[in-house]
């Protein structure tokens, strides 16, 4: 690990997970100052380049989920300043952000992830999409999960059981951005890894009180979510979860740390979801369970990303 540095710590913002990046930030914050770095905690707002500038960090901790901090926006505004900054570049979190085109890379890649397809509000206004959607939800195998394309923490997300349960689906998806991916469920056991510079950590399985799915009050609730880890999984199944996880890390050129969330169906296969560039640091949060059940403390994590961090 480095010596002590100077280290701002970008969280909050302006996206709908502004509570969650508090949080995460908070606890980075605390890890920061126990390893002995002088921190400068950034809520993200219109003065973020005076306050970087003012600061002049030696490394930038991204804990900015959602948008701006997740898809690419802030870290392109750093690599401008010639900062350093855990996580990944933009393209790779741009490309993870953006489910649809990770979706088309993976099933390029090979790696097995549900079927879907994308439509934008424009689309179904202006360009007759409407009477296709039809068509592709007539077509479906259901129940159907309809989430926005470019969102996380599962915000957003409905699983529409049946073709009549598609539009309200749409327009609860609709209110998170302009494009929504209509995917097949796969129902199964709800998996993650957690990759630390290429490594895979141990798997992690989320399963729920009272949800059918993993979604965004599961994951931030105290209680409402039992997190095993390592997973009560054959041990085949968690060493192939982890090498598509790794194969995932490579495929989008993510860099630092990041989280890829599978599915383990009832017939023992596994299902890639999506990549998460930026992910929690809560007490709730993957990550730190996954880290900790392999040994590495919070603070250890934290110096870890450090080290690894991206360089203009």
């Amino acid at each position: 690990m480095t010596g002590p540095m100077r280290v701002a710590v970008l969280m909050g913002g302006r996206s709908l997970e502004r509570q969650v990046s508090l949080k995460s930030g908070a606890r980075v914050e605390a890890a920061l100052a126990q390893l002995g770095h002088e921190v400068v905690a950034i809520d993200v707002g219109h003065d973020l380049v005076t306050r970087l500038r003012e600061c002049e960090p030696d490394v930038v901790f991204v804990a900015l989920h959602g948008r701006d901090g997740e898809d690419g926006t802030v870290q392109e505004l750093l690599d401008a300043l010639g900062l350093a900054y855990t996580g990944s570049g933009p393209s790779a979190c741009s490309l993870s952000w953006d489910k649809p085109l990770a979706k088309h890379a993976m099933r390029g890649a090979g790696i097995p992830t549900p079927e879907a397809c994308v439509f934008s509000e424009t689309a179904l206004k202006e360009l007759g999409a409407a009477d296709a959607l039809a068509s592709v939800a007539a077509g479906l195998a259901f129940p159907v999960v309809v989430k926005p394309a470019a969102q996380g923490s599962a915000l957003g997300i409905r699983i529409a059981k049946a073709p009549e349960d598609v539009a309200g689906a749409l327009i609860a998806a609709f209110t998170y951005g302009d494009r929504v991916l209509l995917a097949q469920h796969v129902a199964g056991r709800e998996l993650a890894v957690s990759v630390l510079g290429g490594t895979a950590f141990p798997v992690v399985e989320a399963i729920t009180a009272d949800e059918d799915f993993y979604d965004f009050e599961a994951r931030y609730t105290i209680g409402a979510t039992e997190l095993r880890c390592p997973a009560e999984i054959p041990a085949e199944v968690a060493v192939e979860a982890q090498r598509l996880a790794v194969a995932v890390f490579e495929l989008l050129h993510l860099e630092g740390c990041a989280r890829i969330d599978l599915l383990l169906d009832e017939h023992g296969d596994l299902w890639v979801l999506e990549a998460n560039a930026v992910p929690g640091m809560t007490d709730t949060s993957l990550l730190p369970q996954a880290a900790e059940a392999a040994g590495m403390s919070f603070e250890q994590l934290v110096g870890r990303m450090l080290d690894l961090a991206h360089r203009p």
